[in-house]
């Protein structure tokens, strides 16, 4: 089972900073989640929530910023002062520095709130910059950004995401319109949809999973992958079995 660093090392570092994602590869991690969003100059920028509120020392909307405003705050605020301040990254930056580790990719669209023009013909543009084509997944909870996001990379493969409830049927449903992958709530998800997704040869990446007993589960289910904020612990058991 691949264990994927969910916003890189983030139950120990600022999340989504090249600070965790450098941290999570030390972990022996197979990959990074990480999330994009466009900023004011339309600038792929990795964050997570679409206000900078929580994460950082700025407010408002990622939207209304330019990437040099958003490098001027504070990534780190999260960690309270147990880490030196970090700037929010560029997607460019993250490339230039991952396509020279063995790291898969998982990037989430974050277009659920905020439908940023372009940015999946922005994000098909970087990653074939950076030949990323056979290290990436793409994800969204905004499914038609990933039916958008096969048109241009039809050999990259994508992952339906889903929060509220476990879609049922999701195999079934992930098969028919392309999906190679469904990413569901761990604690939601279920055998019987286990069992749907194998029947129709779809993985499953299940987040958000910080402890041993729901990766085992999981793992007895047959889930290909999961997205953990601890992944040392996850990545050395996951490599002994």
């Amino acid at each position: 089972m691949r264990v994927f660093a969910h916003r890189g090392y983030s139950g120990k570092y600022p999340e989504n900073t090249m600070l965790a994602f450098r941290e999570a590869e030390k972990t022996g991690a197979d990959g990074i989640e990480l999330d994009v969003q466009l900023s004011k100059d339309g600038e792929l920028v990795i964050i997570h929530d679409e206000t900078l509120n929580r994460t950082t020392t700025g407010k408002g909307y990622v939207k209304d910023y330019t990437l040099s405003e958003l490098k001027s705050f504070n990534a780190s605020v999260i960690k309270g002062n147990t880490c030196a301040p970090e700037q929010i990254p560029s997607f460019e930056e993250y490339c230039e520095w991952v396509k020279d580790t063995r790291l898969v990719t998982n990037v989430e669209l974050k277009t659920s709130i905020v439908y940023y023009p372009e940015i999946e013909e922005k994000l098909t543009e970087m990653i074939k910059v950076f030949k990323l084509e056979d290290r990436v997944i793409f994800s969204s909870f905004n499914h038609l950004s990933i039916v958008r996001m096969k048109q241009f990379l039809p050999d990259c493969p994508v992952g339906a995401l889903v929060e509220h409830d476990d879609l049922q049927f999701a195999g079934y449903y992930c098969n028919k319109y392309g999906f190679e992958y469904y990413h569901p709530d761990s604690s939601l998800f279920t055998k019987e949809n286990a069992d749907n997704c194998r029947q129709y040869g779809i993985g499953v990446n299940s987040w958000t999973v910080n402890d041993l007993g729901t990766f085992e589960r999981l793992y007895e289910w047959g889930a290909e992958g999961v997205f953990t904020n601890y992944p040392r612990i996850l990545a050395d058991w996951a490599h002994r079995n």
